[in-house]
């Protein structure tokens, strides 16, 4: 019985070590097939070419479909769609850049004259450099509208600066795109690049003023120093609302319906007083009126206050109030203090509350005494 056994397992373990044999054997017969089929294809380019082109569109195909569900997972799981955009914008150039590698490689393999080698190569690199342009430009522009929209982010990108943005844009990633085709068609770049040093520096002394005011407009929207529809002073005592602020020069709209141009690059080192700041356009007014000595200053004063209460052009939040401020050479000086809502009606409010002031005054003789003096002449015996 025991030998029965010893023979069952000899038989098995013999059994195993012909299957072990055979796969052995057709592993070697496959090795064998794979060594003749890449000798066979290297025997017949045009074959391995067109092998390398077929392969390109598979491994792109998958590459674009595995780029396109990872990342729209990823980005969909975001709370913006800024993300899903760009992905959409970036697939295609991925997918052709792959195609154009493979396509590439399949056109050394065949025997074609150098210079055909040389222009079917760079025509591919030149075509995958532009198509990438494309994107990025698309993709930049994507990002500054969507920072348009959120100015707490980037003050200085909003909707009046995005052609400026747009056009810096379309600059760099144009000269980008000169720059690498030159170099894919093994073209020296070291003179090229020389030449525009020595060119924008040109540039820069020429457009010195225009190029000041354009940073001075940026700095501006971005400290935000005003708005349009503010109304503020000037340095020079010019008061009016802002109309435009542009990249170039801002625009004030004066009392005297007059457009005054100034560029930004003076606004920038000026002291602008900006009345429509602040918490909000409210805007103290300060009235001062003497009265002659001996006069009740409490009846002035509440005088002075029911004329600026009974005001439709006065605020009565803050409430109005009066001060008797210094004992004056003719007077006693009082001080009515008002708020208004918008500061460019300050001269006429000023002028409504002094008229209302001066005729109860009159009414009520209440003196307003006026600076005199008194000329003692000596006279001398000749």
């Amino acid at each position: 019985m025991k030998i029965v056994c010893n023979i069952k397992n000899l038989m098995k373990d013999m059994q195993y070590e012909r299957m072990f044999f055979l796969i052995c054997l057709n592993s070697l017969n496959l090795k064998m097939e794979f060594n003749n089929l890449l000798e066979a294809l290297n025997n017949n380019k045009p074959l391995l070419a067109l092998l390398y082109v077929v392969v390109s569109f598979v491994i792109a195909f998958i590459i674009d479909q595995i780029f396109i569900r990872v990342f729209r997972a990823i980005v969909k799981k975001s709370q913006t769609s800024l993300d899903d955009q760009i992905v959409e914008v970036l697939h295609k150039p991925l997918y052709y850049s792959i195609l154009f590698f493979g396509l590439n490689i399949s056109i050394k393999l065949l025997d074609l004259p150098d210079i055909a080698i040389y222009s079917v190569t760079g025509g591919l690199k030149t075509l995958i450099i532009i198509m990438w342009s494309f994107a990025l430009f698309r993709a930049f522009i994507i990002l500054i509208q969507w920072f348009s929209e959120r100015t707490d982010k980037l003050p200085f990108i909003q909707s009046k600066t995005i052609p400026l943005f747009e056009n810096l844009g379309k600059i760099i990633i144009f000269l980008l795109c000169v720059y690498f085709v030159m170099v894919s068609w093994n073209i020296d770049v070291t003179a090229w690049v020389a030449s525009a040093g020595i060119l924008s520096v040109v540039i820069g002394f020429a457009a010195k003023d225009t190029l000041g005011n354009l940073f001075a407009g940026i700095f501006i929207m971005a400290d935000s120093p005003y708005k349009e529809g503010d109304y503020i002073n000037l340095d020079t005592g010019e008061r009016g609302f802002v109309r435009h602020i542009g990249i170039r020069s801002t625009r004030i709209l004066t009392r005297d319906a007059v457009e005054i141009t100034i560029p930004n690059s003076v606004i920038a080192t000026s002291k602008i007083i900006n009345e429509s700041g602040g918490y909000s356009e409210q805007e103290r007014i300060r009235i001062t009126v003497d009265v002659a000595y001996g006069t009740k200053i409490e009846k002035a004063k509440e005088i002075m206050y029911n004329i600026a209460v009974d005001s439709e052009n006065v605020s009565n939040d803050p409430n109005p109030r009066v001060r008797f401020r210094n004992f004056g050479e003719s007077g006693l000086n009082l001080q009515l203090l008002a708020w208004i809502e918008k500061p460019e009606k300050r001269g006429s409010v000023i002028d409504e509350l002094s008229t209302n002031i001066y005729n109860a005054f009159n009414e009520e003789k209440i003196e307003i005494p006026f600076p005199q003096r008194t000329v003692h002449i000596k006279k001398t015996n000749l």
